[in-house]
């Protein structure tokens, strides 16, 4: 068996249709026996389904897609599992054992009307049980392009490795590349990290632990109440099974996924929670610097 899983940096990226890597891991016996990149060239929705079929792919692990790609998965025999978030080896770990949930083709929230979920929430890939979402925290690591200004310092706009540790103010991990075994990679004040961690790296030496304390402005911001907003059950079809606490995919007007809480539901509406689930939070993080590229 050969399982694809939309790639960036380490996390599982959340545009099917705009990825340019997949991790594709080799399966035996229902253990990894190994993995490798290779990208998408380009390809677009529908191309990147006749790709995977070229590459022999049984199965696709994704965050957010669309209706069209999911059909064209389907013509294909490609067996999809969207709607993944956090670190691609442990949602390949989490489909094997079964416990990870397929959302279908996500929520589309545009102005001429909503749709959400092929199978709706709760359906389980992999045929062994009822399951729960994999990954440290919903929304990955740190990877969240935040349009904030870049920090000053030698390392800003090279690429850089780093492993790390982040816990909450009572001690609590929330995530840990040390606990994947791989460091995490991006390039340093690209907008890829929240600003604090670009802000700590930046002028780092390769070798060198730090540890730092991120109030919210420097991580995810504070909750923004704007965010939290209401529709009709009606505007969009399957969202009658969502569940109240899960998180689905709703898509902007450029078709871009946005990660929402479903807050609350009745028989009528359904409320939607855009703030990122660590909005609010202060954050700390020991950062060990393991490389660094031009």
């Amino acid at each position: 068996m050969k399982i694809a899983v939309t790639y960036e940096n380490g996390q599982i990226f959340q545009h099917f249709g705009h990825t340019e890597q997949f991790k594709v891991y080799e399966v035996e016996d229902g253990k990894i026996i190994s993995s490798e990149l290779i990208g998408s060239n380009g390809s677009g929705h529908g191309a990147l389904a006749g790709l995977l079929a070229d590459r022999s792919i049984d199965v696709l692990i994704c965050g957010g897609i669309g209706g069209g790609a999911q059909a064209a998965l389907e013509d294909h025999g490609i067996e999809l599992c969207a709607g993944a978030t956090g670190d691609p080896d442990e949602a390949v770990e989490a489909y094997l054992r079964g416990e990870l949930i397929n959302t279908g083709a996500n929520c589309s929230h545009h102005s001429e009307g909503h749709s959400c979920g092929g199978h709706g929430e709760g359906h389980s890939c992999g045929g062994h049980g009822e399951g729960h979402s994999c990954g440290g925290h919903e929304d990955g690591s740190c990877t969240s392009c935040h349009g904030k200004s870049k920090p000053d310092g030698k390392n800003v706009g090279k690429t850089c490795r780093t492993h790390y540790r982040g816990t909450f103010n009572d001690g609590t991990q929330f995530d840990s590349s040390y606990d994947r075994g791989e460091p995490l990679e991006f390039v340093c004040g690209a907008g890829m990290m929240i600003p604090g961690f670009d802000a700590a790296v930046a002028n780092m030496e390769i070798g060198e632990i730090k540890n730092v304390h991120l109030l919210p402005a420097e991580a995810y911001g504070d909750p923004d109440p704007n965010a939290v907003f209401t529709l009709e059950l009606a505007q969009i079809p399957g969202a009658e099974q969502a569940e109240v606490g899960r998180r689905v995919y709703l898509q902007d007007m450029q078709g871009n996924p946005i990660s929402v809480l479903v807050a609350a539901k009745d028989e009528t509406t359904i409320t939607f929670d855009a703030n990122h689930e660590m909005a609010g939070k202060e954050l700390n993080f020991t950062i060990e610097l393991v490389s660094v590229q031009d």
